[in-house]
């Protein structure tokens, strides 16, 4: 998928509003309509979430496009639009959700500790995090790129970090900041990470930094909240299928998550999740990839 260097004045206005009409505005996403009971297994975690009306969800806080804390204090984005899309699906409201901020570093503490009930957050699903969780989807599938000031012409891809003489950002628990480390002369002291991209993101404009690496579509959401300032270096250099998380061996909770996508992939509702969001920075619309059922 080709993706825009240069992201249009428009977006930039409508993110610098938390994207507040695609997350904020219950009215305009039209997931309330099939809100309330439905019959689900008997003990099943559908039914148990169904029966309490509400359902709480991780996603990120900071990552425009995908999960931005807004004017609102409520997130938006496309991970927010797909979380409350299957909460549409379980019978519960835009309004009964509870959105808990879910850093990479405690994505599955947080699944483990029962203290959400799903996880949607740029979350990249690899063998050594389903030892613990497990994952549905993918949903989109994103590839790693390194954002750099707008004026920087040394850094071309990862093989520029070879020489050892510069130092990228990431998120401590990334699957970016591990992504990376093969491509330093020396971790110690090239590999910055922090809890959140935005501190990356804030080093990168005070000198700290070389750059900051994470998957393509976020950093194309920090170029339009900082017009003129930065640029993406080089093309995508890896595949990161984004999954939700949920709790290990919930098979029946899982299928459910599964069928959900498959049935938003095919009724436009995926689509139009992705136009009003990160769909903003790209200039085509990918096709939904291909659930493992695994």
């Amino acid at each position: 998928m080709r993706m825009t260097r240069m992201v249009a004045v428009a977006a930039v206005a409508a993110l610098s509003l938390g994207i507040a009409a695609c997350g904020g505005d219950d009215s305009d996403s039209g997931n309330d309509s099939s809100s309330g009971s439905k019959d689900f297994a008997a003990g099943s975690t559908m039914e148990k979430l169904n029966k309490a009306q509400k359902i709480t969800i991780g996603t990120k806080f900071d990552q425009p496009g995908f999960g931005l804390k807004g004017l609102d204090g409520k997130p938006a984005g496309f991970d927010v639009e797909i979380g409350k899309l299957i909460a549409d699906e379980l019978g519960i409201a835009d309004d009964k959700i509870t959105w808990v901020e879910t850093p990479s570093a405690v994505r599955e503490e947080k699944i483990e500790k029962a203290e959400v009930d799903l996880v949607v957050a740029t979350y990249t699903i690899n063998d050594k995090r389903k030892e613990r969780i497990d994952f549905a989807g993918p949903y989109y599938e994103a590839g790693q790129n390194i954002l750099v000031k707008a004026d920087d012409s040394s850094i071309t891809g990862p093989d520029s970090f070879k020489a050892g003489d510069k130092k990228v950002c990431s998120v401590q628990g990334s699957t970016p900041a591990t992504n990376i480390e093969k491509y330093l002369a020396n971790k110690a002291s090239q590999l910055v990470v922090f809890d959140v991209y935005q501190k990356c993101v804030d080093a990168l404009t005070n000198g700290q930094v070389n750059a900051v690496t994470t998957d393509n579509v976020i950093l194309l959401g920090f170029i339009a909240r900082n017009e003129g300032k930065f640029k993406l270096a080089g093309e995508n250099f890896t595949k990161e299928p984004y999954g939700i998380g949920l709790k290990k061996g919930d098979t029946a909770f899982r299928t459910f998550v599964n069928d959900t996508l498959d049935k938003i992939f095919k009724d436009g509702q995926w689509e139009k999740a992705w136009k009003d969001t990160a769909g903003k920075y790209v200039d085509e619309t990918p096709t939904p990839p291909t659930i493992n059922r695994y």
